[in-house]
């Protein structure tokens, strides 16, 4: 948290949030556009952000593109306001209506977490069906092998999938990669697809969700809250051992 708030402190850095607000993905040299500032001070700016996590970035050809991260600012709001009651802050609720613009070189949104753990541990909680049901509410339930198919079924004994796919790639404990949709939905551009990819450092795992090929504004909403809080959910159950008490979609005011 200490260096979410020195992040924050610095006017140029929060001017570079904004601009990824407006347009998320950006290359460095589309954020340098129209600011008076060369392209190495830029990148030590975009440093700090990194490092405070409050931006990730994903690799597409040749360039570098750096999108907003919320996760942070979650986790302020739960541990500084939310125990106040207080109101949710209106820009964070802004970045979940607007985690992504709507193009189709870019993946939807990306969302990094950082979990003290090994990545093993994290993978088995991503694709054990009593892990998933224990912070998810959802059970995802699949061999995990590239053509299979995975549900992810609701935990009170129907056996309904709420959402289903295909894996399309499996790669322990470094890259997951799978379809996500409705059971019965149409979507005439095919399903969504959701990546996860998990990188060592040091004691911790970087944990970056993708989730690409929605279909409007709607959906990116709703995804984008609901990662926000699986993903919260999931560092508390692989850090201590179990879910939070009482999860993000589940109480009163949610907007899951």
């Amino acid at each position: 948290m200490d260096k979410v708030f020195k992040a924050l402190a610095d006017p140029t850095r929060r001017r570079l949030l904004d601009r990824l607000f407006e347009n998320n993905g950006q290359s460095l040299g589309e954020l340098c556009d129209g600011l008076a500032m060369s392209r190495q001070a830029a990148t030590q700016h975009l440093g700090l952000l990194e490092a405070a996590h409050l931006v990730s970035t994903v690799r597409r050809g040749r360039e570098k593109l750096h999108y907003l991260n919320p996760v942070p600012l979650h986790e302020i709001q739960e541990r500084w306001i939310q125990k106040f009651e207080r109101p949710r802050l209106q820009a964070l609720s802004a970045l979940k209506r607007k985690a992504e613009s709507a193009m189709s070189a870019k993946p939807e949104f990306v969302y990094t977490t950082y979990i003290e753990a090994t990545p093993e541990k994290v993978w088995e909680a991503l694709t054990d069906p009593e892990a998933t049901a224990a912070y998810w509410g959802h059970s995802n339930v699949s061999d995990w092998r590239p053509g299979s198919s995975w549900e992810h079924r609701r935990t009170d004994g129907s056996g309904v999938a709420d959402v289903v796919g295909t894996v399309v790639e499996a790669d322990p404990p470094r890259r997951l990669v799978f379809t996500w949709a409705g059971p019965d939905e149409d979507r005439p551009d095919g399903p969504a697809t959701v990546t996860f990819e998990l990188k060592p450092l040091g004691g911790t795992v970087q944990l970056t969700v993708t989730h690409e090929n929605l279909r409007d504004d709607k959906e990116r909403r709703e995804a984008a809250g609901g990662w926000s809080a699986v993903l919260s959910n999931l560092k508390t159950y692989v850090e201590s051992g179990k879910p939070m008490s009482l999860p993000m979609w589940t109480r009163p005011g949610s907007e899951d």
